[in-house]
């Protein structure tokens, strides 16, 4: 469905996907949990990617392995070189890292502690970050200036809260 708000067009990155791109008419957009994007652009050359991770390391080979932060960031750090970009003058926004469920390992706390250690061991300069909370996120970014949105998705259900039976009256079920 087109965005009245968005002109042009919009392409969405899943888990395990980067996406770059130089049309000043496209956004790009992801929604997180406790996943990772990171969102990188060359000021100069006027081009930007976004990628989306679920872990920070693995040792998975194959096209799985971009699932991880250490794959994902090379990964879209190569396809923006490839186009032209100068890792030089990269500046990074990144987002995610939510702790969405209690009584597991915080992994939005490692996702967003990862992105963060690796961008400074690259030298690539992290100009604004929205990491932890307990929400989801939907992020556009647009990559041929660098602005990014974040949207707090609303309050999902609580899936692991104890629920009643509920009984559906026979008449609002039809069987074919």
């Amino acid at each position: 469905m087109p965005d009245r708000r968005h002109p042009g067009k919009t392409h969405s990155v899943l888990q395990g996907e980067s996406h770059i791109s130089a049309d000043p008419l496209e956004r790009i957009t992801t929604i997180l949990g406790s996943c990772v994007s990171v969102c990188l652009f060359d000021p100069l050359k006027k081009i930007g990617g976004m990628n989306h991770f679920l872990l920070p390391s693995g040792t998975e080979d194959g096209c799985g392995s971009n699932r991880y932060g250490i794959h994902a960031m090379e990964r879209l750090i190569n396809q923006l070189i490839k186009a032209g970009g100068n890792k030089c003058l990269f500046q990074a926004k990144a987002f995610g890292g939510a702790r969405m469920t209690d009584g597991l390992s915080d992994i939005g706390a490692s996702n967003a502690e990862f992105a963060k250690r690796f961008l400074s061991k690259e030298g690539i300069s992290c100009i604004d970050h929205d990491f932890g909370g307990r929400q989801a996120r939907r992020v556009f970014f647009f990559p041929t200036t660098g602005r990014a949105e974040v949207h707090v998705v609303a309050d999902l259900p609580d899936l692991t809260a104890p629920t009643s039976a509920v009984t559906v009256p026979r008449t609002d079920i039809t069987l074919i």
